[in-house]
């Protein structure tokens, strides 16, 4: 029987967290009176979190445990998770136990009014502030650089309808622009308050390395969702400019020289000029092959590999 709701748990040595956090998965979605299967993907464990996940499959017919082969990071994770799913809807959290299985039914509940994307916001985070505030910094940067309205981007309690993971491809830090990339190709988003609860058992995975790693794939999210097909609008557009701007300097000293101001050869202008054209001619061509790339449409590879996969699938 499909299942109404899956629910896609990635993980990285949270042994001590992951039976508790079954236990409560159970809690809060049997009063939903439907079928539903919980989706435990390991991102490279090495604390025994396997295993465990593993032997709740093996004892749980709703429960499905995937392995991947290493650490391949919490987005890869969760597309391996996705591409499982078999749900109408599907909703992700952490595996921590800082976000309260029983907020589920609210963010199911909110996509029944017709939301395609339900994201939670921790309004009363309980985390240390070495942590709220980079992600409020992230969080106000991307609200004001994609106009979308939420708080809390980066929330891992989320809700879709599988419509939006149907197409939906994660990897590197794409996770924490998962809104932004749904919100761009139409879908309806939006955010209700969720409780949050202090971190008991192991570390977090946050660090200043993920930052650096997160801001560069905003780059990426901002070229995908404005120019994913157009490239040649943002690149050959910068060419275009730097083609012209040389051509306008390049034709100033060619009046000048014909004008008996000589020589212009030995000008640094002159040499800037010919600078602009050569870059520009460059990036028109990069654009063009891009355009060409898109068009083409290839296939894509995941960017993570499986190792096993166990649990009973009816």
């Amino acid at each position: 029987m499909t299942p109404e709701i899956s629910v896609v748990v990635p993980f990285l040595d949270e042994r001590e967290s992951i039976r508790s956090l079954h236990r409560e998965l159970h809690e809060a979605l049997d009063p939903l009176e439907t079928t539903y299967e919980i989706i435990l993907v390991d991102d490279g464990s090495s604390d025994g979190s396997w295993e465990l996940a593993a032997a709740l499959a093996e004892e749980h017919a709703d429960t499905v445990a995937i392995r991947l082969r290493r650490n391949f990071g919490k987005a890869a994770a969760l597309d391996a998770g996705f591409r499982e799913a078999r749900g109408r809807r599907i909703v992700t959290l952490d595996a921590d136990l800082q976000d309260p299985p029983n907020q589920i039914p609210l963010l199911v509940a909110k996509l029944d009014e017709g939301w395609d994307l339900v994201s939670g916001w921790k309004i009363d985070r309980r985390d240390p502030w070495t942590k709220r505030l980079p992600s409020g910094l992230f969080n106000r940067v991307i609200r004001a650089a994609t106009g979308i309205p939420l708080h809390d981007f980066n929330c891992g309690l989320k809700a879709y309808t599988a419509d939006v993971i149907q197409d939906l491809r994660l990897y590197g830090e794409l996770h924490r622009f998962i809104p932004v990339l749904v919100e761009s190709r139409g879908f309806r988003v939006t955010e209700i308050p969720v409780a949050h609860r202090p971190r008991e058992h192991g570390k977090s995975k946050y660090g200043a390395r993920r930052l650096a790693k997160g801001t560069l794939d905003f780059v990426t999210v901002v070229l995908m969702t404005r120019f994913n097909a157009r490239p040649l609008h943002f690149i050959g557009g910068t060419g275009l400019a730097f083609v012209l701007t040389g051509a306008a300097i390049l034709g100033y000293l060619t009046v000048l020289w014909w004008q008996g101001i000589r020589p212009i050869g030995t000008r640094p202008l002159f040499f800037l000029g010919i600078l602009l054209v050569l870059v520009g001619v460059q990036l028109l061509g990069t654009g063009l092959v891009a355009e060409l790339v898109v068009q083409s449409d290839l296939i894509q590879r995941t960017a993570y590999e499986i190792r096993e996969t166990r649990g009973r699938r009816s």
